[in-house]
């Protein structure tokens, strides 16, 4: 019986910096065996900071748990036949190097599963494997500015932002994670491995979803509305008499309710606010009404009343109140592991819950090098680990 859902599959991870290494997270979460192969001189995470703690950047802890870290320089014939030799044993190979570079280091993917022809390969770029730009690097930052979210994200009036997080890294990976699971569902049926080709640019493109569907239908480009929906009024936040909180108004029901909390009928039978396609014509009247009534009482006196309607809302909270919050801490999402150097360290716990293969975290994120050995003895035990 399978004590996770990917218990027994291998994962050599040649990935570095993030949509790489939190594709291989999740699916070192699900159960599999990730090796994390690194250059002498680790992963460019490691030294992304501060914070840090016990000489640990906050941001490689983040998503390396649950792997095993071998350093291999693989301009070293050695350390080169090394990784043919893990690859040939693999089920999944995860990677983000520049084009040609594991051909110069005689490991292209097509020879690695020409020898193992039930090999995953999975490459992130930052552009894709082909067209004009497909040379050109790619950062979250710029791939958000490039790729039209920026555009989209910030006020109306100010200028165009980046989000908060490396969202297109992030998005990224977890469609990376998606698609090896299908290419092992495939692989079930036909036997083979087979090469998938993602990269930042084309995620980021994906998941423009309504609001590319907008343009493509319109030909019109779209605003920015801050924190306010282009189609749905009222759906943003709002400032009470002490800060902010989120009110999502999503169906005319829902509208005529929140009336009745503010005591107003009469703007549930306004012909500019009955309908959804009407608030959003008089979107700024509607919007300065609100705004007054709200006004009147506190944040959590309205997230209170408005919540005991039914109808979606809550206080804009800060990182450290919601890493508190007892919904959030009931369904673990706030864990605890064992570091060899940290000792008790919190990470960011698993978002997907099984009720017969439970994901989990069997291992803290690794030191530098810390099962170098182990794996050396493991994959080719008849010759010794190099030691500094």
């Amino acid at each position: 019986m399978l004590s996770s859902p990917l218990d027994g599959l291998l994962v050599l991870d040649l990935s570095r910096v993030l949509a790489g290494p939190y594709c291989t997270m999740i699916l070192g979460d699900l159960g599999a065996d990730v090796i994390k192969v690194e250059a002498p001189q680790g992963d460019d995470t490691r030294r992304w900071g501060p914070p840090f703690v016990a000489g640990e950047s906050a941001y490689y802890l983040a998503v390396n748990r649950n792997k095993r870290s071998l350093v291999a320089d693989l301009k070293t014939a050695t350390d080169a036949a090394l990784i043919r030799t893990i690859a040939n044993r693999a089920d999944i190979l995860v990677e983000n190097f520049r084009p040609g570079t594991l051909e110069r280091f005689g490991l292209s993917l097509a020879s690695l599963r020409e020898q193992n022809p039930r090999l995953i390969t999975l490459t992130i770029s930052g552009m894709g494997a082909t067209g004009p730009e497909a040379e050109l690097p790619g950062y979250d930052f710029i791939v958000q500015a490039t790729a039209g979210l920026m555009s989209i994200t910030g006020p109306a009036e100010g200028e165009a932002s980046k989000v908060g997080v490396a969202v297109v890294d992030l998005t990224t990976g977890m469609l990376a994670s998606n698609a090896i699971l299908a290419a092992l569902y495939a692989r079930e049926r036909t036997g083979l491995g087979q090469h998938i080709d993602i990269s930042l640019l084309e995620a980021q493109v994906a998941w423009l979803a309504n609001v590319g569907s907008a343009y493509l239908v319109t030909g019109t480009e779209p605003t920015r509305y801050g924190n306010a929906h282009p189609t749905i009024v009222p759906y943003q936040t709002f400032e009470a008499s002490d800060g902010a909180f989120a009110l999502a108004v999503g169906n005319d029901r829902q509208w005529q309710q929140l009336c009745a909390v503010l005591q107003q009928p009469a703007w549930a039978d306004d012909p500019r606010f009955s309908t959804n396609p009407q608030r959003v014509q008089h979107r700024s009247e509607l919007v300065d009404l609100l705004n007054h009534q709200f006004s009147k009482s506190t944040s959590a006196e309205w997230v209170a009343l408005i919540q005991a309607a039914g109808i979606p809302v809550g206080a804009v909270r800060s990182v450290g109140q919601v890493l508190n919050d007892p919904q959030v801490l009931a369904r673990e999402m706030v864990v605890s592991v064992q570091h060899p150097t940290i000792g008790d360290l919190k990470m960011l716990g698993i978002p997907f819950k099984f009720s017969a293969t439970p994901a989990r975290i069997r291992l803290a994120p690794p030191l530098l090098g810390q099962h170098s050995q182990e794996i050396h003895q493991q994959f080719n035990p008849k010759v010794p680990p190099k030691t500094d």
